[in-house]
């Protein structure tokens, strides 16, 4: 009699070093690569303590330093409020419609709640 039951592999579990959120949500802020900055607007897709993901018409190159700000405002946030950030990009590539890139950005500290975030942001 033989054993009719097919061996499967058990589903691949993502291990990420923090939880993501998927927050779509203004981004501005600073490259620079090869001794050049260049300034960039991204909306963000997902966001964690360790970094983001997001969608910019700028060719982030890999490698690059990043300086960001994700404005938080709308919906059920009352205030606007001020994410900040600092890392590298770790990948680019198009989108599916072929527009622009998203980028990933795994920072070197954790993103922060910017102390003064209403006089930089229009309401």
């Amino acid at each position: 009699m033989g054993n009719d039951k097919k061996m499967s592999t058990p589903p691949r579990l993502e291990r990420r070093k923090y939880r993501r959120f998927n927050l779509r949500y203004p981004v501005h802020g600073t490259f620079c690569f090869r001794n050049t900055l260049s300034e960039f607007d991204a909306i963000s897709r997902n966001v964690s303590i360790g970094g983001l993901l997001m969608e910019t018409a700028s060719e982030i190159s890999p490698h690059s330093l990043v300086k960001f700000t994700i404005t938080l405002q709308g919906g059920m946030v009352v205030r606007p409020m001020c994410l900040t950030g600092e890392g590298e990009a770790v990948r680019l590539e198009p989108t599916v419609a072929g527009t622009c890139f998203a980028v990933a950005v795994a920072c070197k500290q954790p993103i922060a709640n910017m102390e003064d975030c209403v006089s930089s942001v229009a309401i």
